[in-house]
């Protein structure tokens, strides 16, 4: 059995929607309160959902097998943070056209062989978009950068094994790159194997 998908009987259930109302929009997300109830236990709840858009994240191969990645200063944490670039999705938008652009917005690299990787799901518990993740390969530093208002970032590449090091070692700590890089991992390999993918 599909562990992410409908259990049978003995596992848990699918709580019912009764209903829901918009708590709080914000430019970056809205907030919706859902009532549910459980099929079983008849217990009826209050779940709050947050609603972002879906992200895209990008891992970006050089000629040279070096990952290009962004070094920016995250508000969440207070703190600076070692990421591969990404950013945000328009509605509609295809994963790896967005992938594409913010990749030259932020860095300025372009390539070729765009193509999905998979998609994750940031914060099931409360988060209800994805992250798509998306591989560009032979890319190289070729257009102007255009970063958002509120952008500073510092743009570097290292390669691919030293990056997957700093996974290790907690020196990239958001998750979402790490889901990235496991996802990039067997390409990878295939590469070193002398193997296309």
């Amino acid at each position: 059995m599909n562990p992410a998908s409908d259990s049978d009987a003995s596992g848990p259930a699918r709580w019912e929607t009764l209903g829901e109302k918009s708590l709080l929009t914000t430019r970056v997300f809205g907030v919706r309160s859902v009532r549910r109830r459980h099929p079983g236990r008849a217990a009826e709840r209050d779940f709050v959902v947050i609603d972002p858009p879906d992200w895209v994240n990008v891992v970006a191969l050089t000629p040279d097998r070096h990952l290009v990645l962004v070094r920016q200063f995250r508000f969440g944490i207070n703190e600076f943070s070692l990421e591969v670039p990404g950013g945000v999705m328009e509605p509609g938008e295809d994963p790896v056209t967005t992938g594409l652009r913010e990749l030259q917005e932020e860095t300025g690299y372009t390539g070729t062989g765009a193509r999905l990787l998979g998609s994750v799901h940031p914060n099931p518990a409360i988060q209800s978009n994805r992250c798509h993740l998306v591989l560009v390969e032979q890319a190289v530093r070729s257009a102007a950068m255009a970063w958002d208002h509120d952008e500073e970032i510092a743009v570097s590449t290292a390669p691919v094994d030293e990056v997957f090091q700093w996974a290790r070692s907690g020196r990239i700590t958001h998750s979402l790159v790490l889901n990235a890089l496991l996802l990039f991992q067997p390409h990878w390999d295939g590469l070193r194997a002398g193997k296309s993918r």
